[in-house]
């Protein structure tokens, strides 16, 4: 005769297969997709969710569907996953520096924001100023613009942000420009975040070939205005080489 399951330990693991299954979403789920996908009845899955969200291992976005909750953000921020990344950037983003004497990023995403998880500073006094502490629309940005094209972050609802005249913020006309982007190698902006601004940014890929972060530099506006393309065949080869370094140490020790 075979023992009845202990209660206690299936309500764990029915929680730990709702959590995993968002947490391993390309997506957020909705409330009938987890149900659909994790096979349990509405009142469970209904009665679990909400225990979830209480101890916020999970959260409903603004659309009412499920991702990872505020505990995840806050391992996350106390055990930063990119700092590996950043340690092994830091050559190549010395180099990058060396080739164009730019303000020379790192950025990767967090959530639904752009982050920037490392700086090397112009060799001009003018351009230079610290871009870590600065919270940037991804529209905005050659480096916002490379995730965005790669998908790794979305739009927000409503109307774009217009910092300049030069904003692009028509949405068909976006879409074109990241198509672009992909078929391209590299994003550029003129004096869409700032007047006399502009900036180049060229994608990182990961073990797998997916991107995981943008590389990129920004300077005044004249001074880029006949480098871009130079600039942003520059950066593709230089994101190349740091790419194949994730892929090595990945194969090796198991980072990025």
């Amino acid at each position: 005769m075979s023992t009845p399951p202990n209660t206690g330990t299936q309500a764990v693991d029915r929680a730990a297969l709702l959590v995993a299954t968002v947490v391993r979403a390309d997506e957020p789920l909705s409330f009938a997709d987890l149900q659909d996908s994790c096979g349990l009845p509405k009142s469970t899955t209904s009665r679990m969710l909400a225990a979830l969200e209480r101890n916020e291992l999970l959260e409903r976005n603004a659309a009412g569907s499920y991702v990872a909750g505020p505990l995840f953000w806050l391992y996350a921020a106390r055990h930063d996953p990119w700092e590996e990344l950043v340690r092994l950037a830091r050559s190549t983003m010395d180099r990058v520096g060396a080739d164009t004497g730019e303000t020379v990023h790192l950025s990767v995403c967090r959530g639904d924001r752009v982050v920037q998880v490392a700086q090397v500073d112009s060799t001009y006094l003018l351009g230079t100023r610290d871009w870590t502490t600065v919270d940037v629309p991804a529209h905005t940005s050659a480096l916002g613009k490379v995730l965005l094209a790669h998908g790794l972050v979305d739009l927000p609802a409503g109307e774009l942000d217009q910092a300049t005249p030069h904003t692009v913020t028509d949405r068909e006309v976006l879409r074109r420009e990241l198509a672009q982007v992909v078929r391209r190698g590299w994003a550029g902006t003129v004096d869409e975040l700032e007047i006399g601004l502009s900036g180049v940014a060229a994608p990182v890929r990961g073990s797998s070939g997916e991107v995981v972060a943008a590389l990129g530099i920004s300077g005044p506006t004249p001074r880029l205005a006949e480098r871009r393309d130079e600039i942003g065949r520059q950066l593709s080869n230089r994101a190349e080489q740091l790419s194949g370094l994730l892929r090595r140490r990945t194969r090796k020790e198991g980072v990025a």
